[in-house]
């Protein structure tokens, strides 16, 4: 789970990496879930949840510059 407050005071350049990051790691999460290797599904909704808070920061950054 990430922190909020580390990512508030994070560039645009290392948000855009850590999304990348998480992209990456989502898809590697739902190849596992299909081939039944996955031992701990709620990994899938807490990276979701990561992604969706990089997203948000993001676009607030944005619309402050």
């Amino acid at each position: 789970m990430i922190i909020k407050k580390d990512l508030k005071n994070n560039n645009l350049d290392k948000l855009y990496k850590e999304l990348n990051e998480l992209l990456l790691t989502r898809f590697n999460i739902r190849i596992q879930f299909y081939n039944n290797k996955l031992k701990q599904v709620h990994v899938i909704k807490e990276n979701r949840r990561d992604i969706a808070r990089i997203k948000t920061i993001i676009s607030m950054k944005k619309s402050i510059n």
